[in-house]
C-alpha cells in the first residue's frame, strides 16, 4: 500500500534536488605541459606527506640494489663500480661535470616524479575519474581541517545547525551536543508512536556537517505529502529512526549515519534518557512538554525535566574534557540550550574546563519564551538553570536590524535582544560585539554562518593564549 506513495514522493524529491544536469563539455586534447608540471608541483605541496614517502621509496630502491649486491658476495659491487667509473669518465670527457652532473640529477628526478604521478594518477582515475585537481584540493583541505581546534558546540534547533555550517570550514574536530527533549512535529510523532528519541535536531546537525550539504539538507528536510502514516514525516527523521532500529540505539545510529554521510566531526545527544521538559510560569501554571511551553505564552520562572538529573552520554563528557573551545548556542533559550544544561554531568564538565568558553546570544527574542529579554536576562536564565558559571564571554549582534524587520517581529510581540553592557559586565562576562546577522527576504533574521564562525575563531585565537 505504501509503495506507490513512496515512489511518487521520492520521484518528486529527486526532481527537486537533482534537476537534469547539462552535459559537461568533454575535451579530447591532452593536458598542456605547463598544466602537467603544475599538477606535479601540487603533489609536492607541504602537508600532503608525499615528499617523505617519495624519498622513502627512492631509499628503498637503493637498499634493494645494495642488498642484491651483498647477497651475491660483493663480486658485482667491484665490477659495477668499475663499469660505472668507465662510463662516468667517458661522459665527462665529452661533457664537463658541471653540465653532465645537473643533467643527470634532473633526469633522475624527472623519472621519479613521472613514475610516482603515473601511479597516483592510476589510483585517481579509479576513485575520482578526471578529477585529480579536486582530489588534491580534498587532500589539502583534509590536512588543514584535521589540525583545527577541538570545538564543542552545545545547543539545538536551527541555530546550532546554522553555526555548524560555518565552523566545518575551520576544523574537522567538531562535536555538536544536541538536546533530545523535542516532542513536536515529526520528531514528536515518532517519539510517541515508536518510542525512539526525537531525531529532528540531530538530523539538522548531520546535514549541516556533511560535505554535500545542500543536497543532503534537501533530502533530509523533505516531508512526505502522501501515503498512509507518512504525511508530515521528514525523510531524515525516518532515516535516523530506521538506523536506530537496525543498530540498537540512537547513539549507534548517529555513528553509523555519520560514516555513511561522511560528516566533518560528530553529533552526540546530551543524554539517551527519554527526557520531557516542564516549566513553571509566573501565573502559576505548570506546563509539561517542550512544544507546549512556547504555546503557553507565559513568563517562565523555573524549568526542569523528567526524569530529573538524567545521565549524560559518556562520549559527550569525553568530548568536553578534550575540548580546546566550548561554544554554547545559538538557539532557543529554554527549549534548545537549557535542556542540555539540565544534565548535571555536562554542566560539571563544562564548569571545570580551563579553555575559552563563549555563549552566542540570539539576535531576536522569541514568542512564548523570551519576550522582553535583554542579553543579561539570557545569561541570568542560563546561570539560574544550571547553578554554575559556565562561560566567560558572550557574543552579541552589534547593529540593530532594519526598521522593516523590527516592525515585522513586533507584530508577534517580540523584538531585538537589547545589549545592556553594565549588567553583563557585572555578571563577569566579556562582551564580544560583531555584525553577524543576515536579513532574509521574508523579513526574518538569522546568524550568518560564515561571519559567525569567523568571529568565533578569531576570539578563540586571541583568547587561547591566556589559558
Amino acid at each position: 500500500m505504501l509503495l506507490k506513495p513512496l515512489h511518487m514522493a521520492f520521484g518528486k524529491l529527486l526532481r527537486q534536488v537533482n534537476p537534469v544536469a547539462k552535459p559537461r563539455p568533454t575535451s579530447t586534447g591532452r593536458p598542456t605541459p605547463s598544466r602537467q608540471v603544475n599538477r606535479w608541483v601540487w603533489w609536492l605541496a607541504p602537508g600532503l606527506l608525499v615528499k617523505r614517502w617519495l624519498f622513502l621509496s627512492v631509499t628503498g630502491v637503493l637498499l634493494v640494489g645494495i642488498g642484491l649486491m651483498v647477497w651475491l658476495n660483493l663480486t658485482p659491487v667491484f665490477r659495477t663500480g668499475r663499469v660505472l667509473g668507465d662510463i662516468l669518465r667517458a661522459i665527462t670527457t665529452y661533457f664537463p661535470s658541471y653540465v653532465s652532473g645537473p643533467v643527470g640529477i634532473l633526469l633522475g628526478l624527472g623519472l621519479i616524479l613521472w613514475g610516482q604521478t603515473r601511479a597516483v594518477g592510476a589510483i585517481t582515475d579509479v576513485l575520482v575519474p578526471d578529477q585529480e585537481e579536486k582530489l588534491l584540493d580534498v587532500l589539502l583541505t583534509q590536512r588543514r581541517l584535521s589540525r583545527g581546534p577541538k570545538i564543542v558546540v552545545i545547543g539545538g534547533g536551527t541555530g546550532l545547525s546554522n553555526l555548524l555550517r560555518g565552523l566545518k570550514h575551520y576544523s574537522a574536530n567538531i562535536t555538536a551536543i544536541v538536546t533530545v527533549a523535542d516532542d513536536g512535529g515529526s520528531s514528536g510523532r515518532l517519539r510517541r508512536e515508536i518510542g525512539v528519541l526525537p531525531p529532528g535536531d540531530i538530523r539538522n546537525c548531520l546535514s549541516a556537517l556533511a560535505d554535500e550539504e545542500k543536497l543532503l539538507t534537501e533530502l533530509f528536510k523533505y516531508r512526505f505529502e502522501a501515503g498512509s502514516g507518512l504525511v508530515g514525516h521528514s525523510f531524515g527523521n525516518l532515516f535516523l529512526t530506521a538506523m536506530s532500529e537496525v543498530t540498537g540505539d540512537l547513539e549507534q545510529a548517529i555513528a553509523a549515519s555519520s560514516k555513511v554521510l561522511a560528516i566533518r566531526g560528530q553529533v552526540l545527544p546530551s543524554t539517551l534518557s527519554d527526557v520531557q521538559l516542564w516549566a513553571e510560569l509566573k501565573d502559576g501554571r505548570r506546563i509539561v512538554g517542550e512544544s507546549k511551553i512556547a504555546e503557553a505564552r507565559g513568563q517562565i520562572v523555573t524549568i526542569g525535566c523528567l526524569p530529573a538529573n538524567p545521565p549524560a552520554l559518556p562520549k559527550a563528557i569525553k568530548a568536553i574534557e578534550e575540548a580546546d573551545y566550548i561554544v554554547i548556542g545559538p538557539g532557543s533559550l529554554y527549549t534548545s540550550i537549557i535542556p542540555n544544561l539540565l544534565v548535571p554531568e555536562i554542566v560539571e564538565a563544562i564548569a571545570v574546563q580551563r579553555v575559552p568558553r563563549i555563549y552566542v546570544c540570539n539576535i531576536m527574542t522569541e514568542p512564548g519564551e523570551t519576550e522582553g529579554f535583554s542579553v543579561s536576562d539570557h545569561i541570568r536564565a542560563i546561570d539560574s538553570a544550571c547553578g554554575r558559571y559556565l562561560f566567560d564571554g558572550v557574543l552579541v549582534q552589534k547593529a540593530l536590524p532594519s526598521a522593516a524587520v523590527i516592525t515585522h517581529y513586533a507584530k508577534q510581540g517580540v523584538g531585538p535582544v537589547l545589549l545592556d553592557r553594565d549588567a553583563i559586565t557585572a555578571s563577569g562576562r566579556r562582551i564580544i560585539a560583531a555584525n553577524i546577522m543576515e536579513e532574509q527576504t521574508n523579513l526574518t533574521v538569522r546568524h550568518n554562518s560564515q561571519h559567525l564562525a569567523r568571529v568565533l575563531l578569531r576570539w578563540y585565537s586571541r583568547t587561547q593564549r591566556l589559558w
